[in-house]
Formats: C-alpha cells, sequence, structure tokens
C-alpha cells in the first residue's frame, strides 16, 4: 500500500483513539510491506522534491494507527545532534523498558500527521527511554537507548498504541509553563 496523506487517519476519526495490538513474530508477509511502506512514507516525506510530487506531509514518525491499522508498529526518520546522524527504525512490538526522572520538551511544542488544528503547549515526555522491539530494517530485537529528539519521538509514536494524542499531555490550565531541570529542544 502506499501511504500518502490523503490515507492518514486525522484526529476527528475515532479510529485513531483505538488500542493497537501486538504482531506476531516473526512477521507476516503483509505485516513486513506495512512496516515498510511506514517506514517509506516517513523517508520520503522529508525529500522535499518527492513530499511535493506524492503529496507527503513531512514527518519524522508514523504509527499504524494512523493508516487505520490498529498494529504496534511504528516507523521513524529522526535526525540526530552530530552532522549526517540519521536515526532509522521501522519497529514491531516496540515498548519503553525504562525512562529518566528528567523531563525533556520541544521548546515550540509537538505536531502530529493525524492532528491537522494547531494545539499549542509543552508536551512533558522522558529525557531519555529505552525502548526494546523487532527492528525491520536491522531484522533482530533491538534495544534503543534513546535520548532528547530521538527519545520525544518515539514516546509520541508509541503514545499512538494507546489512543493517546499529543495534545492530551498538554497542561490545559498554562499550556507553556516550563518544566524546572527540563531538556527544552530548539
Amino acid at each position: 500500500m502506499y501511504i500518502h496523506y490523503d490515507n492518514i487517519v486525522k484526529d476527528t476519526d475515532s479510529v485513531v483513539r483505538q488500542k493497537s495490538e501486538k504482531v506476531n513474530l516473526p512477521l507476516s508477509e503483509e505485516d513486513k510491506t506495512l512496516l515498510h511502506d511506514l517506514f517509506v512514507y516517513v523517508k520520503d516525506s522529508q525529500d522535499a522534491e518527492i513530499a511535493e510530487r506524492e503529496d507527503l506531509r513531512p514527518a519524522v514518525g508514523i504509527a499504524a494507527i494512523q493508516i487505520g491499522i490498529p498494529k504496534r508498529m511504528l516507523a521513524v526518520v529522526v535526525p540526530g545532534e552530530e552532522e549526517d546522524e540519521v536515526f532509522e527504525y521501522a519497529l514491531a512490538n516496540p515498548r519503553i523498558v525504562s525512562e529518566s526522572v528528567q523531563k525533556a520538551y520541544l521548546k515550540n511544542g509537538e505536531g502530529c500527521l493525524s492532528v491537522e488544528e494547531e494545539h499549542e503547549g509543552i508536551v512533558p515526555r522522558s529525557a531519555r527511554v529505552t525502548v526494546k522491539g523487532y527492528d525491520l530494517l536491522q531484522d533482530k530485537e533491538v534495544t534503543i537507548k534513546a535520548k532528547n529528539y530521538l527519545a520525544i519521538v518515539l514516546q509520541h509514536e508509541i503514545d499512538h498504541f494507546s489512543g493517546t494524542l499529543f495534545y492530551d499531555r498538554i497542561n490545559e490550565d498554562d499550556p507553556w509553563r516550563a518544566i524546572q531541570d527540563a531538556v527544552v529542544i530548539e
């Protein structure tokens, strides 16, 4: 299935709030194809020429539920802190096995392919997480020790498995209230 922006389930559709189920490992051919297609969407969406030609909204991550499939699968392509460093994962059944007490957030808030309306505010996340799951790109179980932006992106996508959207985490009374000792990511 070739994914483009019209395939993305928006937050106005209750489907995006569905709980996602674990997938069987080893992955079926159908699940491998789906996970690969999620990865291709994210990767292609970051190439301005392809994104414009194929009607792709830029993304750093996507979860299967965002195309209406309630399976615990996601893909991320996240720039690292070093030049030419990129973190790429196509994960099945990823789970957070540990997280830091220290918080982190994106200075300008988060966005989501499924959310067209603007929701301003700080989205508190853990500054560091350890995620375990099967990575299709490496064809093996992996342990990812993520920090800062990568940690935020992984938490955002894993939240989709429980039907949680980023704006559910924004403080309604004071959306821009800074979090003491948090890592603020520009």
